[in-house]
C-alpha cells in the first residue's frame, strides 16, 4: 500500500481550520495520515494531534506516515463514536478542532480480501474493525429477507431491492454467499433491463451492485448510528472558536450531518407555533458552510474517488 495516497478537500480543510485553534485537533478518521500529515505540516501551532481509526491497519501505516511528528502525535485504534473517553483516558477534555473524513478508506478498497469492492475477488467481509460483529456474508447467508429488504431501502436507497432480495435467496438456497464477485453478479442478474443505475451525486452510470455494498457496509459497521455519537462527541468537546469539519460521500451520512448542524445552530427548536419557547435549546454552533463544498473539477480528475464527497463545516460558539 502506497503512502501517498492523497486525501480528499485537503487545501479546503486547511483553508477552513483557524490556525488560533489548532492546538489540540483530533483527526477522527486518520486513515493513512494524509490529513493528519498536511495539518501539521501546514500549522505550527499544533501542541497535539490525536488521530483515531477504527481500522488497526490504517493505524499502524499514518504511525509511519507521520514519524517526522511522533512528538507531536497520539495514535488510537477505536471508534470515534467513543471520542469523550478515548480523550478522557489521555487527560484532554476539551479540543480546539475536530476532522472527520467519512466512509471507507482507500486502504480497505484497495485490499481485495477485505471485500469492500465488487472491483476483485475477496471474501465477503466488510469490517473495518477486522473480526469484530457480523461480516456482510452473515448478513447476506444469515438474515431474513423482509431484513435484507429494510437494509437495501433504507441504507442503499435501492429502488430494486425486491428483485435483488429474491435473487439472493434464490441462490442462497443453493449455496453460500462468500465472495464480493459473486454477490455482485447476482445483483446484476436482479437488475431490470441490465440496465446500470445512476449516481444521486452526480448522474454518471454506476455498476448495479454499488448500492447494495454500501448498504452492507453501512449495517456491517453501524456507521450511521456512529456518525450521530461521533458528531455530537466532538461538538461537545470543542472549545469556542473552534472548528468541526466534516467529509462525506453519500447522502445519508450528508443528511445527518447537515440536519444536526441546522438544529445545533438555533437558540429554539421549539414546534414553529409555539407561542412561547419552552425547549430551553442553545445554540452551539455557527454553520460556515451554507452549502457543501465539493472537488474542484481539477480534482475530481486526479482522484475520481473524490468526486462523490461534501465537506460541511462549523464554528463552537
Amino acid at each position: 500500500m502506497s503512502l501517498d495516497h492523497v486525501p480528499v478537500l485537503s487545501n479546503e480543510i486547511l483553508n477552513y481550520l483557524n490556525p488560533k485553534h489548532v492546538g489540540i485537533i483530533v483527526d477522527t478518521t486518520v486513515g493513512l495520515g494524509g490529513h493528519s500529515q498536511n495539518i501539521l505540516k501546514h500549522f505550527d501551532s499544533i501542541n497535539r494531534l490525536i488521530g483515531i481509526d477504527i481500522d488497526k491497519s490504517a493505524i499502524a501505516i499514518a504511525k509511519e506516515k507521520l514519524y517526522e511528528y511522533k512528538d507531536k502525535i497520539y495514535l488510537v485504534h477505536d471508534n470515534f463514536a467513543n471520542l469523550i473517553n478515548i480523550l478522557e483516558k489521555i487527560g484532554i477534555y476539551k479540543v480546539d478542532s475536530v476532522l472527520m473524513d467519512l466512509g471507507v478508506s482507500s486502504l480497505q478498497l484497495d485490499t481485495p480480501y477485505r471485500g469492500f469492492s465488487f472491483q476483485a475477488s475477496g471474501d465477503l467481509d466488510m469490517r473495518m474493525d477486522a473480526g469484530i460483529g457480523n461480516s456482510a456474508a452473515d448478513i447476506i447467508n444469515d438474515f431474513p429477507p423482509e431484513e435484507l429488504l429494510s437494509i437495501f431501502e433504507e441504507f442503499g436507497e435501492e429502488r430494486h431491492s425486491k428483485r435483488i432480495v429474491r435473487e439472493i435467496i434464490s441462490t442462497r438456497k443453493q449455496e453460500r454467499i462468500t465472495n464480493t464477485l459473486q454477490l455482485a453478479s447476482i445483483v446484476e442478474k436482479a437488475y431490470p433491463n441490465k440496465k446500470s443505475p445512476r449516481s444521486r451525486s452526480n448522474n454518471r452510470r454506476i455498476h448495479p451492485a454499488t448500492r447494495i455494498f454500501q448498504a452492507l457496509r453501512i449495517v456491517v459497521n453501524k456507521e450511521l448510528d456512529n456518525l450521530k455519537e461521533g458528531l455530537d462527541a466532538a461538538v461537545s468537546l470543542i472549545n469556542p472558536g473552534g472548528c468541526l469539519c466534516i467529509i462525506s460521500f453519500h447522502s445519508l451520512e450528508d443528511r445527518i450531518v447537515k440536519r444536526r448542524f441546522q438544529t445545533l445552530s438555533k437558540n429554539c427548536i421549539c414546534p414553529p407555533k409555539t407561542p412561547i419557547c419552552i425547549c430551553n435549546h442553545k445554540k452551539e454552533l455557527n454553520i460556515i458552510t451554507k452549502r457543501p463544498v465539493i472537488p474542484s473539477v481539477y480534482e475530481i480528475e486526479n482522484n475520481p474517488r473524490a468526486r462523490s464527497a461534501k465537506l460541511r463545516v462549523a464554528t463552537k460558539v
